[in-house]
């Protein structure tokens, strides 16, 4: 009884922690449009592209779990 409320408050702790971390790439690759990559996150995730596109099969799968982890 008391692992499940413990485990409860960690698992929404961690969803709440996934979506400020979401909302802060979000502001990030805003910012990175606007004002020409003060961050370097539109450089880091183009990299991030063009490496899995690379790899096949397995950057497919990764964007696909990306994707699937988005629209959650």
């Amino acid at each position: 009884m008391i692992l499940n409320k413990i485990a409860g408050f960690a698992n929404k702790w961690l969803v709440d922690i996934t979506e400020i971390l979401k909302n802060v790439l979000a502001f990030a690759i805003v910012c990175g449009l606007l004002f020409n990559d003060p961050f370097g996150t539109i450089g880091v995730l183009s990299e991030l592209t063009s490496s899995l596109g690379d790899r096949g099969i397995a950057a497919f799968i990764s964007l696909a779990i990306l994707m699937m982890w988005y629209r959650k």
